[in-house]
């Protein structure tokens, strides 16, 4: 199973913006409104989904994880830690 980090926006450049400050490096991305990223260990979602939440009142961006085929989850300041703690609980290693 690989999860997966989307982000939508519905302005150019917001999300390089974001993304650029996360990897500390400037992603050519600026006109997407749309970033996907696979990843092979579901914990690693947890630093982006903090520091999304950390940051959601600078950017016009949205997060969406998938953990499970076809099923997406909107991160929201109210579910963020939530869904964090699930992480650790779902995938302990």
């Amino acid at each position: 199973m690989i999860a997966s980090v989307n982000f939508y926006s519905n302005i150019k450049g917001e999300i390089n913006k974001f993304l650029s400050k996360y990897y500390e490096t400037d992603l050519d991305i600026r006109n997407s409104l749309k970033w996907e990223k696979e990843y092979k260990n579901p914990i690693e979602i947890a630093e982006i989904v903090g520091t999304f939440i950390d940051n959601n009142d600078k950017y016009k961006i949205n997060m969406w994880i998938s953990l499970d085929n076809g099923v997406f989850i909107n991160v929201t300041n109210d579910n963020a830690n939530d869904i964090i703690k699930y992480l650790y609980e779902r995938f302990p290693y």
